[in-house]
C-alpha cells in the first residue's frame, strides 16, 4: 500500500481544505498538514515528528528565506523600489503601449529585488498603472487582465520564496547557483512574452499612440533616483563570481581553492542588497534608538506566515520521506506508460490547478517535493524539473477563480473579476504552462551549469 502517496494526499487536502474552505491562514494550514502526515507514522510519530523538526531547524534554506523575507522589506521602506518605478514609468511611459509596459517591467524587477509576493506585485505596481492605463484607453478588462497576468513575474523571478523551497527539496542534486541563473533565464522568457502581449493588445485594441504620457522627465528622475539601479550588483556580483566566464577565470589563477564554491547565492544576495539598499536609502534610515526599534518591531509581522508555512513544510517533506514517498511515486511511475513530455503535462497542469487557490510558496510546499521526484524518476533533469515547477507555480497571479491578484487589479481598475478569467488562462496560464512543459523536456533552453 502506498503509504507515502495517501499521505501527501491527506497533507494536500488538508491545506487547501483550511486555507481555501475554512479560510483561516497558511501557517496554520501548514501546521495541521504536518501534524496529518505523522498519523501515517503510526507508534513511531513522536520520534518522527522530533527528527523532522530538527532537521527543519536546521535548514540554511530556512534561514535563506527569512533573510529575503527582511530583503523585501526593507527595500521597500527605505524607497529603492518607489525610485525604480519613477525611472521605468518616465522611460517606458511614452511608448505605445508604455503603461502596460511600466507594469511589465515593475512587476519584473519587483521579482527579482523583492522577492515580492504575486498579490503583493499587482497591488504595487498596479496602484501606479492602472489609473494609468484607464486614462490611456484600455478597457477596465484588459487593464486588469495584465496587471494580474504580469502579477506572476513575483514568483518567476529569483529569488523567491518558491525557489528557496525548491532547492531545499532538490538538496545535492542541484546547485543555488545553477537554480538561480536557470530561473532568470526562464523569467526572462516570460518576462518577453508579456511584452510581446503588450505590443499584440495595443494592435488589437487600437490603443492610440498619442494616449501615452510619461511619468515625468527621465532626465530628472534619472537624476534624482539613479542610485536605486545599484542594488542590481547585489544580485550581479555574486552571480558573477560564482557562475560564468569571471568565476571561470577566478578559477583558474589558482588562488581561492574552494572558497568560490562555498558562496551561498541565496546568503549573500540579501545581504548585499540590504547593503547597498541602506547607503543608498540612508536619508530614510531612522536616526534613534526608538526609530530603529520601531523599523526593527515592524518588519516582525512580515517573518510570521512564510516562517511557519516554510518551517513545517521543511518538517512535513521530511515526514513524507521517512514514509517511503520517493519509492512510492517510483511504484506508481514504473507502472505507466506514457512519454515524458506527457507527464511532464500532466505534472504541470497538477501544480498549476493547486496554484489557482494557494500561492505559489504554498503550492510548491504541499506538492513540489512528489512533482520533482515524479520528473526526475521519469528521466527529466533534476535542475529542469525544478525550474520547470516553478514555473508552473508562477501561474498563480493568473489562475481563476480564486487568485489575489485577479482581485486585487480589479479593484484598483474597476473590472469585472469574471470579465478576466478566460483572458487570463488564454493569454497567461496555458502559454506559461506550456513553456514550463518545453523546459522540462530541453526544447526552450535554460543554462544548466
Amino acid at each position: 500500500m502506498p503509504t507515502a502517496l495517501i499521505a501527501l494526499f491527506v497533507f494536500v487536502a488538508v491545506i487547501v481544505v483550511w486555507n481555501v474552505i475554512v479560510k483561516r491562514n497558511m501557517g496554520e494550514a501548514m501546521i495541521l498538514g504536518f501534524l496529518s502526515t505523522l498519523i501515517f507514522a503510526g507508534t513511531a510519530a513522536p520520534s518522527v515528528a522530533a527528527e523532522s523538526l530538527v532537521e527543519a531547524t536546521e535548514s540554511e534554506v530556512l534561514y535563506a528565506a527569512a533573510a529575503f523575507v527582511f530583503m523585501t522589506y526593507f527595500v521597500e521602506k527605505v524607497g529603492v523600489i518607489g525610485k525604480l518605478v519613477g525611472i521605468l514609468s518616465s522611460a517606458l511611459g511614452r511608448f505605445r503601449g508604455g503603461p502596460a509596459l511600466v507594469d511589465t517591467v515593475t512587476s519584473g524587477v519587483m521579482g527579482a529585488l523583492a522577492g515580492g509576493s504575486n498579490t503583493g506585485n499587482a497591488a504595487a505596481s498596479g496602484s501606479i498603472t492602472g489609473p494609468w492605463l484607464i486614462k490611456a484607453g484600455w478597457t477596465r478588462s484588459r487593464a486588469a487582465t495584465v496587471i494580474a497576468g504580469n502579477a506572476g513575474l513575483g514568483a518567476a523571478l529569483p529569488p523567491s520564496a518558491s525557489m528557496i523551497i525548491m532547492i531545499g527539496f532538490a538538496g545535492s542534486m542541484v546547485t543555488t547557483s545553477q537554480v538561480y541563473v536557470a530561473l532568470l533565464v526562464a523569467g526572462l522568457y516570460q518576462v518577453a512574452w508579456r511584452i510581446l502581449l503588450t505590443l499584440w493588445f495595443v494592435r488589437k485594441d487600437g490603443i492610440p499612440a498619442n494616449a501615452m504620457n510619461g511619468a515625468g522627465a527621465v532626465s530628472q528622475n534619472w537624476r534624482t533616483g539613479w542610485t536605486s539601479t545599484l542594488i542590481f550588483l547585489g544580485a550581479l556580483i555574486p552571480i558573477f563570481v560564482t557562475v560564468g566566464p569571471l568565476a571561470d577565470a577566478l578559477r583558474s589563477t589558482g588562488r581561492y581553492g574552494e572558497s568560490l564554491d562555498e558562496i551561498s547565492l541565496i546568503v549573500w544576495i540579501p545581504i548585499l542588497i540590504i547593503a547597498i539598499s541602506a547607503a543608498v536609502g540612508w536619508r530614510e534610515l531612522p536616526r534613534s534608538v526608538a526609530g530603529w526599534w520601531s523599523f526593527f518591531r515592524d518588519s516582525v509581522p512580515h517573518f510570521f506566515t512564510i516562517g511557519v508555512l516554510l518551517y513545517f513544510a521543511i518538517a512535513a517533506s521530511q515526514v513524507l520521506d521517512r514514509l517511503g514517498l520517493a519509492a512510492d511515486v517510483d511504484q506508481v511511475i514504473g507502472g505507466l506508460n506514457i512519454p515524458a513530455w506527457l507527464l511532464v503535462t500532466v505534472v504541470g497542469f497538477m501544480v498549476v490547478l493547486v496554484a489557482g487557490p494557494l500561492s505559489s510558496t504554498a503550492t510548491l510546499s504541499a506538492v513540489g517535493q512528489v512533482s520533482l521526484v515524479t520528473l526526475v524518476g521519469a528521466g527529466i533533469d533534476p535542475l529542469l524539473a525544478v525550474i520547470a515547477l516553478l514555473v508552473f507555480a508562477s501561474t498563480e497571479g493568473a489562475s481563476p477563480p480564486a487568485s489575489g491578484s485577479i482581485f486585487v487589479a480589479c479593484g484598483i481598475t474597476g473590472a469585472k473579476p469574471e470579465s478576466t478569467f478566460i483572458p487570463l488562462i488564454i493569454y497567461y496560464v496555458l502559454p506559461i504552462t506550456l513553456l514550463g512543459v518545453l523546459i522540462a523536456t530541453g526544447v526552450v533552453p535554460v543554462p544548466l551549469s
